[in-house]
Order: C-alpha cells, then structure tokens, then sequence
C-alpha cells in the first residue's frame, strides 16, 4: 500500500501570479536599491529603472506586432539588460526562448525554427552567427542588438516609447513564458514548456529553503550572476530568485579569473 509522507515544514505558499509581477514588485518597496550591475563596467540598474526599461520596450514590442503567444530569442551572455528583455516579453504573455551563446549558426537556426521565433536579440559580438542563423531558420522579422551593429537595430531604440503596455489577459497556469532548451543529451534539443506558475512555483521553492536551510537571502545580499541565464539555474535561481529577494545581482559575461576575482 501506497503511504503519504509530508515534510515536516509548513507547505509552501504559491500566488497565482505572472512572473514578472512577482519580480518587479520589489521595485515598489526598493525603487533606488541597485537590482543589477554589470561586473565589468560597474553599469548599474536599479529597481525602478528595471521595472520602467521593461515596460518601455514592451511597449515598443507591442508597437511592432509582438503579442501574446508569440516567441522572443535571446542569444547573448549575462548582462544586466538580460532581466528587461526577459520580462518585457513576459509582460505581453510572450515567451523568451533562451539560446547558449555558444552556439553556432546551424544550432541557433535549429532552435529559432523549432521555436517559430519572431524576433532575435544578441550582441555586436554574436551578430554574424545571428543573423546566418535567422537565414537558415527563416521566420525572424527582426535582429535586435546591444550597443551597434550594421544589420541590426539597437536595443535602445525599443527603451524609446510611451510605456503603455498592452493590457493582456495571462494565465499563470497554462501560459507559457520561457522555452529554454535541453542539452539534446538524448537526440536534438527539446524545448522545455515552463509557464508563469512554473517560474513562480521554482521561486517559492528556493525561498522555501531559507528556513532552516543555509541558503537564506536577504536584500543586503550580493549574488554573483556568473551561471548563465540562458540556462534554468541562472535565469531562476541566480537572476531571478535573487531579484525577487530585493538582493543585487553582478553579472559576467564568461569567467575569467582576474575578472571574477576583481568583480
């Protein structure tokens, strides 16, 4: 016969919340308090300006067409701007499809295909393998990038709008908000469907086990954002996990170890 076992710690508390309310709620309580910095430069992003930079570009998102249920590849190594591009598709019930920076083109156009990708964000150094790639998949409408590159439009075009977000009807249960991809340990990559709850659900765990665990976090804490946020560990656990506690995350782009000792 089947028997029950219960932990004996209290059950964990899930709120039937999307992902990025969860996340930029802090910005109410903490608006000036540092959310991310970039190791290298020391570029900072508060709360507030997280909160606000999400907003904007979903907007400017929402102005070129994008819309719920449509797919957002983000193909670039950990920066601070990470965070506002993953919850600006969030914001308007898209999904984020987290690609390796490592990549090359014949596997990035696999997964742009496979995930009907609309629109493709990467950075001057990865422009080339981008954009073969989105020839290969077919399907991109846009190249986006960080800085400036030829053949591509600059991030900080999208931080130009209004701010007025789409009003959008998600369902935290059913409604998918990231397809990250698995190592094709077993074949080719497979995306993983990971809805808002999954997120919110994940975050509540690994609060869960600040008590009695050692793992509690606090906002005076400071994470070091070195896993990769393409990957499930670094985009909850380490960048999102952290940002829902009020903490500061300080992102690399790879690790080196004058770097990583400096930083």
């Amino acid at each position: 016969r089947e028997m029950p076992l219960r932990s004996p710690l209290p059950d964990a508390v899930i709120p039937n919340i999307t992902f990025s309310d969860l996340i930029l709620s802090v910005a109410k309580e903490k608006p000036n308090k540092p959310a991310l910095i970039d190791g290298p430069t020391g570029r900072t992003l508060t709360f507030a300006q997280l909160a606000g930079a999400s907003r904007l570009v979903a907007a400017s998102l929402a102005a070129r067409g994008f819309k719920k249920g449509d797919c957002f590849a983000i193909y670039c190594p950990n920066v601070p701007e990470y965070a506002i591009i993953f919850h600006a598709v969030a914001m308007l019930g898209g999904i984020n499809t987290t690609a390796n920076p490592l990549y090359t083109p014949h596997e990035l156009a696999f997964q742009l295909k496979d995930s009907n990708s609309k629109f493709l964000l990467t950075i001057p150094l990865f422009l080339p393998n981008a954009k073969q790639a989105a020839e290969m998949a077919g399907g991109i409408e846009e190249i986006f990038v960080f800085g400036e590159a030829e053949g591509a439009t600059p991030f900080a075009a999208l931080l130009k709008s209004d701010g007025k977000v789409p009003e959008v009807s998600i369902d935290p249960q059913t409604d998918i908000v990231v397809l990250p991809y698995s190592s094709g340990t077993t074949g080719l990559p497979k995306g993983v469907m990971l809805t808002h709850a999954n997120l919110v659900s994940n975050i509540v765990q690994c609060g869960s086990m600040e008590f009695p665990g050692p793992l509690y976090m606090t906002e005076d804490d400071v994470v070091l954002g070195l896993l990769p946020f393409y990957h499930i560990y670094g985009m909850v656990v380490v960048m999102s996990w952290a940002l829902s506690k009020g903490a500061t995350v300080v992102t690399l782009p790879k690790f080196e170890m004058e770097l990583f000792l400096k930083v």
